[in-house]
């Protein structure tokens, strides 16, 4: 077997759920028409911000009966307590909300949001909070209707369904790390450097607060710094935080890497607490390959871009440093590096991938914000894939001419993209249906190819 690829490639086969969808569905569709509130603000997030309310839903609790239960394990659910809900079921293989069990003959749902406090805020409300203030968790019952509860939930790298204790200095820590990863320096100093005081800030958090409420607080500084260098982000931000709800509709965060820095993106994140899921590779006409990693804690789910070639596949190249060697040309993915630096550093992250009903933000983001959506790269019933028009950011023409100088672009292609600028970032539109989990490797190769800067500039690749 030691021409085989890594197991990685083959290890992680999701494939759509429908029976898990059907009772996940069943269980909030009755909820909703149970609780006007709440089915009115389903209507509001379609209207006004493109989204499912199903797609929000961080938990249900349902009247425990002998026969949901063993309807949860017949369609893949398993049986998983947490603090707050001995009889908690998750489906593992899908992306679907956990399901409680409950004492009561009430149904509760609760929602995700980056801020109950803004969620209350919004709608002016007077309503208890469940948390104190920064701590892990916090839960306020919003709205109510007959034998049915809705509930808003902001998570901080905690599963449970009742508050750790709650430690002040902690809480305090909390805001001088978040600060520290908004503030630390992307730009000082070579790549090498970079890494090693990004290194640094990770570390002196999770020395203070663990692993997963640091990874948490991570990539809500990732969400921010990307938001800033993106309009389409921007627009949309702002639709979903009108209703209180925030970037809580996350589904993965991409970033691109050099072949030179790659291991040392996959090991960051994986001392933020994401272990390997599966890794990509769509042929030796793509050029690219991809690592999947992800935080089950946490809710977080990173894919990871690299120049590879077939051979490469052999070995584990999101590990071992010596499988990624120099190379005398760049594909696509190590010349948006080349171009705007590393997506962990200077550029930030490549794109945002959220949860929406694509057809409905297509329209609302091209009539509220004139911003325009590229065609679909996938086209699944379970999964639907576009990214928006991409944001053309400037470029350094000392990286430009670095690269003409290395050979990697020609002089004419440097000159366009001095004058031009580079497309930078996306927002990408995603519809995830029958709690698929997964990927479309074939389409995300089409769609890196399509956003090769030397195709887009009509300049040669």
């Amino acid at each position: 077997m030691a021409n085989a690829p890594h197991s990685s490639l083959t290890k992680f086969q999701f494939e759509p759920q429908p029976a898990a969808g059907r009772v996940v569905d069943g269980l909030v569709d009755s909820f909703l028409s149970r609780c006007p509130a709440a089915q009115s603000l389903a209507a509001r997030m379609k209207a006004e911000t493109g989204t499912r309310f199903k797609d929000w839903v961080d938990y249900v609790e349902s009247p425990a009966t002998a026969e949901l239960r063993a309807r949860l394990l017949e369609v893949g659910f398993s049986h998983r307590a947490q603090p707050g809900a001995s009889e908690c079921f998750v489906h593992e293989g899908a992306m679907f909300p956990a399901v409680v069990l409950g004492n009561g003959n009430v149904t509760k749902v609760g929602i995700k949001v980056d801020s109950v406090a803004d969620f209350l805020a919004v709608w002016q409300m007077e309503a208890a909070v469940i948390g104190e203030p920064l701590s892990q968790l916090r839960m306020a019952r919003v709205f109510t209707g007959q034998g049915a509860e809705m509930w808003v939930v902001e998570r901080h790298g905690y599963r449970g369904f009742e508050p750790p204790v709650f430690d002040a200095a902690m809480a305090v820590k909390s805001l001088k790390h978040l600060e520290a990863m908004r503030r630390w320096d992307r730009f000082a100093g070579n790549d090498a450097a970079g890494f090693d005081r990004l290194n640094a800030v990770v570390d002196g958090a999770i020395e203070d607060l663990g692993r997963d409420w640091t990874c948490d607080l991570y990539f809500a500084s990732e969400r921010e710094y990307w938001q800033r260098r993106n309009r389409a982000a921007q627009v949309q931000y702002s639709r979903q935080a009108k209703l209180g709800l925030g970037w809580a509709n996350h589904d993965h965060h991409t970033y691109r890497s050099s072949r030179e820095s790659f291991t040392r993106l996959i090991g960051l994140q994986e001392k933020l607490g994401l272990y390997a899921r599966e890794a990509f590779y769509a042929g030796a006409e793509a050029g690219w390959g991809a690592q999947v990693m992800e935080n089950a804690v946490c809710g977080i789910t990173t894919f990871n871009d690299v120049d590879l070639s077939p051979e490469e596949l052999m070995g584990d190249f999101s590990h071992d440093p010596a499988v990624l060697g120099p190379r005398d040309r760049l594909g696509t993915v190590g010349l948006w590096c080349g171009l705007h630096g590393e997506a962990m550093l200077q550029a930030g992250m490549h794109h945002l991938e959220c949860q929406f009903d694509h057809h409905a933000l297509v329209e609302q983001l091209e009539k509220s914000g004139g911003i325009k959506t590229m065609a679909p790269f996938t086209t699944f019933p379970y999964l639907r894939q576009a990214f928006t028009e991409g944001e053309r950011w400037s470029v350094s023409p000392a990286r430009v001419d670095a690269l003409v100088q290395r050979g990697m672009l020609t002089r004419e292609q440097g000159e366009t993209f001095k004058r031009e600028g580079v497309i930078g970032s996306h927002l990408e539109n995603l519809e995830r249906n029958d709690g698929f989990k997964g990927f479309n490797q074939q389409g995300v190769s089409d769609i890196i190819e399509r956003t090769d800067p030397r195709r887009l500039a009509g300049v040669g690749a």
